[in-house]
């Protein structure tokens, strides 16, 4: 699902994507204890490629929210572009986005698919 850059109120608000799945949710929040999340902020400080990827899904990301609404900052969400701070941000923008746009949702879907654990068939995968 994807929500306005700002609540009703005008506060800022820079998150848009959000699962709205309960098993999904329930399976992203497995792999946050399973500790992919601390697995992947490792890897962003040894692996340029990852690293440079993230930043693609930072800037891409930006660049939806400010042609929404511009808030003035390059806060995005998830922690991007130097940390791994919520895998179901990450999931979400993944699925909203499509494969090959953020590297952390892509890989924790691939993690669930080799589980047989996604697509679960009880939401739809949009």
């Amino acid at each position: 699902m994807q929500t306005a850059p700002r609540l009703p109120d005008g506060t800022p608000f820079p998150t848009l994507y959000y699962l709205t799945c309960p098993k999904l949710n329930s399976l992203v929040s497995t792999l946050e204890g399973g500790g992919l999340m601390k697995e992947q902020q490792e890897r962003l400080a040894t692996d340029a490629d990852l690293a440079a990827a993230y930043q693609r899904a930072h800037e891409s990301y930006l660049a939806e929210r400010d042609a929404i609404e511009s808030l003035g900052t390059q806060v995005t969400a998830g922690g991007m572009p130097v940390r791994v701070k919520c895998l179901h941000v990450h999931v979400a923008h993944a699925l909203a986005k499509g494969p090959g746009v953020n590297p952390m949702g892509d890989e924790a879907l691939a993690l669930l698919g080799e589980q047989g654990l996604w697509p679960a068939g009880e939401c739809s995968a949009s």
